[in-house]
């Protein structure tokens, strides 16, 4: 029988999945040794909160790179030929996320003495210029915000060249933010304060199962190929070995995410790290980014002038790119082999640069704004995901500008 999470109709059956390889032994000793060294030394300097939400980082890396949970993917299998399979999950991990971040909220219940907020975004020219620019991005870029990471970190080098991109983008914004810091906008918008709680969770669930609806009308209409399947172990070693399935994943996600909130009172997000770490790279340069008036704020003020280990977001990020290279070399794929080509290094480093301005101006990327906007009651996280949507439109367009594929419906995948 049909269900809302049973597959949907593909043009072929999905393909078989090929065998793990071996274990790579010393960098999977390698990146274990990093992680438990680093855990230790931030939990003596910085204290027990901070070592947490590097320890759910590397959680959030291993279940990433293991579901290969991509944001990216699963818009461009959709607009492109309708398979919304990766839609889907990504409405999973919002529904998980919702019903454990709203319930935290609601509770006002924070470990470590913190107070749950709201991703409580502003409506304006930003969000809608931001998340438009982000989802063109993605497309160019190949990746997300926490894509960018698990992919860095299983050894994906043509992804480096998107993160730098990101750190570009996310530091001419800062460099700027007098250009941009008035545009017109409205006050946040959170269920919440017109529902209830309980009315936000339920409109936000009601708001995903439409759209899985929708994406298996969508899907079968459509008869799309089917997505690809990396290799993978078999039996109970598969829980650290192999593949997940994408719903897996979510779950994991979710949960993750919901903790993220939990444990240091802010959702989980990813991109405010890559301004910080372009200012701090370029005060080691001599160059003086604290002058600027972003960096002049009080918050930004003392993200700056603190160690990057202090920092929440820079903490969680490290720990996707760890648990990643950890899942990685336990699964036997990790590699740093990778033939830059112009074209494709053009248009990663062009994706990371929009990237980097569009979750700035947005107040957030797929992460911060699209998930912790959702899960948290917050409509701009809607707005985010319609106009991010349209601008992986516009990126599937140029994407063969610059010799990227785009998925065909005669393909055996997708």
């Amino acid at each position: 029988m049909s269900t809302l999470l049973t597959q949907a109709k593909t043009s072929t059956p999905a393909p078989e999945q090929g065998e793990a390889p071996p274990i790579q032994r010393g960098p999977t000793m390698a990146a274990a040794v990093v992680a438990a060294a680093l855990v230790v030394w931030v939990g003596i300097e910085h204290g027990g909160r901070q070592a947490v939400l590097l320890g759910l980082g590397l959680g959030l890396g291993l279940a990433l790179f293991h579901s290969r949970f991509g944001f990216t993917s699963g818009w461009r299998q959709l607009v492109a030929v309708g398979n919304g399979a990766g839609v889907r999950a990504h409405a999973l991990l919002l529904g998980v996320a919702a019903t454990l971040g709203l319930l935290i909220l609601a509770t006002s219940s924070g470990l470590f003495g913190s107070t749950p907020a709201p991703a409580a975004g502003p409506l304006g020219v930003g969000l809608l210029a931001g998340s438009f620019l982000f989802g063109l991005g993605m497309q160019l870029g190949g990746a997300c915000a926490s894509g960018t990471l698990f992919a860095v970190g299983s050894g994906q080098t043509s992804i480096l060249v998107t993160l730098f991109g990101f750190i570009v983008g996310s530091v001419l914004y800062t460099w700027q933010y007098d250009l941009v810091d008035n545009l017109p906008a409205w006050d946040p918008v959170l269920l919440q304060d017109h529902v209830g709680f309980g009315g936000a969770w339920l409109v936000t669930l009601l708001v995903l199962v439409a759209i899985v609806v929708v994406s298996k009308v969508v899907q079968a209409r459509r008869n799309p190929p089917p997505t690809g399947r990396p290799p993978t172990a078999h039996g109970l070693v598969r829980v650290l070995r192999g593949s997940w399935p994408m719903i897996v994943g979510a779950v994991v996600i979710g949960v993750l995410a919901a903790a993220v909130l939990w444990v240091s009172g802010g959702i989980w997000g990813v991109t405010s790290a890559f301004g910080l770490w372009g200012a701090k790279f370029l005060q080691l340069l001599g160059a003086n980014p604290e002058t600027w008036t972003y960096w002049q704020q009080p918050g930004q003020a003392s993200s700056l002038s603190a160690s990057l280990l202090a920092d929440k977001t820079t903490l969680t990020n490290l720990g996707v790119i760890i648990g990643a290279a950890f899942a990685a070399t336990l699964g036997g794929v990790y590699t740093l082999k990778h033939r830059f080509r112009a074209r494709e290094t053009t248009a990663a480093l062009l994706g990371g640069i929009l990237l980097g301005v569009g979750a700035r101006l947005a107040n957030g990327c797929n992460i911060g704004a699209y998930l912790g906007g959702i899960s948290t009651g917050s409509i701009s996280g809607w707005i985010w995901a319609v106009a991010a949507l349209a601008g992986t439109w516009v990126g599937l367009k140029l994407r063969p500008y610059f010799g990227l594929g785009v998925p065909k419906s005669q393909d055996s995948v997708c």
